[in-house]
């Protein structure tokens, strides 16, 4: 099969690499999934940049897939030949330390990830262990289902952690593909948001999607914020935003990497309660019911599509701010000219 490997050569023309490999065979608790699409995710983005260090040699990257089941692992009853599928970044636990047993899965010191401990969708075959795989209905686009598998899980547990109260007043800084699905989410649940950003497509696509608000990443919001989420992976934007808290508002910050963060003021940043929390990764509950939820309250992605060997262009855009919504690659789409 063809797949896109990290190279290590990091700051270079030749961060990604598209490679030929054998197709992978399904072990006895695994699918073997035919990769129709997958997503274009900013920890793509890190790791092939090496702000994430691979955690093994020309990984394939990729997280957010959605493809139909070809073979199923001996074990697995789960799924069937033909069944559709998404693959989403945690892809294993160890499901007896104390945190899987209290619900708390995301924080298993043993968890491995798609397109990081293991090869991800930047291929046209990936394996996942069934029980870490996700049904997608039929009616689903699956270039709109893709960014729900990673941005989507992601921004629904940032939205969790950030406790924005009934018709609460919540700031987005940043707005790619996991801040323009949480705005929607917190939107059609009552909340006002106000975004914070530095490109001008995103921001007139946050007004766009019912917004009360938008502007600059390093702007001040025109109201005090009851709680905000900062996807931007910039730490000079967290004493920003902490600082655009009202009394008792808690900042969640999303990104799996983040700059240097400066010197906070206690009295100007965390006084009277504010709350600065972190987010790390999902558990399974969150993926379905994100899954659960957008279908109920009508959340679209906004993608840009790629074909396959468009894999590095697609990367070069997100890091350069040229995509609004989210990337996708679609393995049945030309290369553009």
């Amino acid at each position: 099969m063809r797949a896109w490997a990290v190279t290590g050569r990091f700051g270079s023309s030749e961060q990604l690499r598209l490679v030929d490999r054998p197709r992978p065979e399904p072990r006895p608790d695994e699918v073997l999934v035919r990769v129709e699409v997958c997503g274009v995710c900013r920890t793509d983005l890190h790791l092939a940049a090496g702000d994430l260090a691979p955690r093994r040699p020309l990984v394939v990257p990729g997280h957010e897939v959605v493809g139909v089941v070809e073979e199923v692992g001996a074990a697995v009853t789960r799924f069937g030949a033909g069944d559709r599928v998404g693959v989403a970044w945690l892809r294993s636990t160890c499901g007896t330390c104390r945190w899987c047993r209290t619900g708390a899965e995301n924080l298993c010191p043993a968890s491995t990830y798609t397109g990081w401990d293991e090869d991800g969708g930047y291929a046209e075959h990936v394996t996942v262990p069934a029980a870490f795989a996700y049904r997608v209905p039929g009616h689903l686009p699956a270039a709109r289902a893709a960014p729900l598998l990673c941005a989507g899980i992601i921004g629904y547990r940032a939205l969790r952690r950030a406790q924005v109260p009934p018709g609460g007043r919540l700031g987005i800084y940043g707005f790619g593909a996991s801040a323009h699905l949480t705005a929607q989410i917190a939107i059609a649940q009552g909340a006002e948001v106000h975004v914070l950003t530095r490109g001008e497509g995103a921001r007139e696509l946050a007004l766009e999607l019912g917004a009360a608000s938008a502007g600059p990443a390093d702007g001040q919001p025109p109201v005090p914020l009851d709680a905000a989420v900062l996807f931007a992976p910039a730490g000079e934007l967290v004493p920003v935003a902490l600082a655009a808290l009202d009394r008792g508002g808690t900042l969640a910050v999303a990104g799996i990497h983040l700059s240097d963060v400066p010197p906070l003021d206690y009295q100007q940043h965390l006084f009277r309660e504010r709350t600065l929390t972190s987010v790390t990764a999902n558990t399974r509950a969150d993926g379905e019911e994100l899954l659960r939820l957008a279908a109920a309250l009508s959340v679209r992605p906004r993608v840009t599509t790629y074909g396959f060997e468009e894999a590095d262009r697609a990367l070069d855009d997100l890091a350069a701010g040229r995509v609004v919504g989210a990337a996708v690659l679609e393995m049945d789409r030309p290369q553009r000219a």
